[in-house]
């Protein structure tokens, strides 16, 4: 049996207050002689491996947007905690997620904890009255191994509903390393070598595209074209601009967003462009996501802007590495003295106060999970924020790229915008309208058609 770091997960309110221990599935030894009581209420489940564990029999059921090929990793992640409690977790996949979450509200069928990777429907989930804050143990986890933005991204009014669960660096373009050696192309550092690569790729090889896109994804198809936008914008406006267009302190069509769009469409929406190995630019709209950058093997494409997960989603057997067959370098900046960075992540919000699912939020939260899910991801393609995962646990080198930058104290991060806006917006017309734009919709009727829809209250 694989065995778990020291270090106490307490699961207060009337939860288990679980050792998490070197020892096997045995009683607590961590030195303090048992877990500490941290409230009248508080449980001491010491000996709670085996038969003598008061969870033993229990389950949890976790719904997520997380599906194959990547869901794998995540259930060889919670053997550990399974073993030693005798809960059951009980893991359902949903490429509709975003969509049938809030139904699943309507009608009383939630389940008992959701990985939701949009601060915008937390707020929605929160706003339903069914959700559960986060207990006094999940709050500390969140404070001594995320900080304070993560902890704002996972809550709402200024109380923390969901910590943080994994998290992507988005600001990243995938490449053929051999394919640049045979053409002689160096990785860009600027916007401006970028496009000037972009053009030389079009007249040196007539047979294939610079670029190639996937914005499919179910019924949330779309969202890799707000990446686009959002990753852009980040750059030619600044932090300080994007902060307020996610607020919507300026209007979601304010000039600044229409130059962004523009530059993004200079890629996106040129045939001479895209999209490489599925047709003209049109074909973008219908390519799934997981599939966007794939003629990249096939030297049909040679660059595909997609987050650091995307690493799970190159074949069995693909080397991912500066010297194989792909790796991804850094989004330019409009110039070399800045380097914003994009991301995401998804949050753990729980729906039914039980021991069992308190406990395993607590789980979650902690570097224990983290570290259990590095190792169980044998191909690469994640990465969490959390300060406690030792970045040697990480397979690929991208991953472990990408969760120093995440680390990183001085990094100008910011977290996907449309996944903080209202879920009406953000998970709704920006994903339709970026579709509609990428068929052929012009760059004025996309803005403004998503700023009329903002909500007025």
């Amino acid at each position: 049996m694989a065995l778990i770091t020291t270090r106490k997960v307490l699961a207060v309110a009337g939860v288990a207050a679980l050792s998490l221990t070197t020892a096997a599935c045995g009683s607590s030894s961590d030195g303090g002689g048992g877990s500490e009581s941290t409230g009248p209420d508080t449980t001491d489940y010491s000996d709670w491996c085996g038969m003598k564990s008061e969870l033993q029999g229990k389950s949890v059921s976790i719904y997520t947007s997380i599906v194959t090929p990547e869901d794998a990793s995540h259930k060889a992640s919670y053997k550990e905690f399974e073993d030693c409690t005798g809960v059951k977790i009980n893991y359902e996949g949903d490429k509709d997620f975003e969509k049938n979450l809030p139904q699943r509200a309507q009608s009383g069928n939630l389940p008992d904890i959701a990985f939701i990777p949009q601060p915008g429907l937390l707020q929605t989930m929160v706003d339903t009255g069914l959700a559960i804050p986060a207990s006094e143990t999940v709050g500390k986890e969140v404070d001594e191994y995320f900080g304070e933005d993560w902890r704002k991204y996972g809550s709402v009014d200024d109380e923390l509903y969901a910590a943080p669960l994994g998290a992507n660096v988005k600001s990243y373009v995938w490449y053929s390393p051999k394919m640049f050696k045979d053409k002689g192309y160096e990785v860009p550092t600027t916007w401006d070598d970028l496009m000037s690569l972009t053009e030389k790729i079009a007249a040196d090889d007539p047979g294939a595209k610079p670029w190639c896109a996937g914005f499919g994804s179910g019924t949330a198809t779309g969202w890799p074209g707000t990446d686009w936008l959002e990753d852009v914008l980040l750059r030619t406006a600044g932090p300080d601009v994007y902060d307020q267009w996610v607020d919507h302190s300026i209007p979601f069509n304010d000039p600044k967003v229409s130059e962004a769009l523009g530059k993004v469409a200079a890629i996106l929406k040129d045939p001479k462009y895209t999209n490489g190995g599925f047709g003209d630019p049109s074909t973008i709209a219908t390519t799934q996501f997981q599939d966007g950058g794939q003629p990249i093997l096939k030297n049909k494409c040679y660059m595909h802007r997609q987050a650091s997960f995307y690493a799970s989603n190159w074949p069995e057997g693909t080397k991912v590495a500066e010297d194989g067959d792909v790796w991804a370098f850094y989004l330019p900046s409009v110039d070399e003295s800045s380097k914003p960075v994009l991301g995401g992540g998804e949050f753990v919000a729980t729906f039914r106060d039980a021991p069992e699912v308190k406990a395993f939020a607590a789980f979650l939260a902690s570097p224990d999970w983290a570290n259990a899910k590095a190792k169980a991801t044998k191909g690469g393609g994640w990465v969490s924020a959390n300060k406690g995962l030792e970045v040697k646990n990480l397979v690929s080198p991208i991953d472990q790229q990408s969760a120093e930058i995440l680390q990183d104290p001085k990094a100008v991060f910011r977290f996907d915008g449309s996944d903080m806006m209202p879920s009406a917006v953000g998970a709704g017309t920006f994903w339709t309208q970026m579709t509609n734009w990428v068929k052929g919709q012009d760059d004025k009727t996309t803005l403004d058609n998503i700023e009329q829809s903002w909500p007025q209250n």
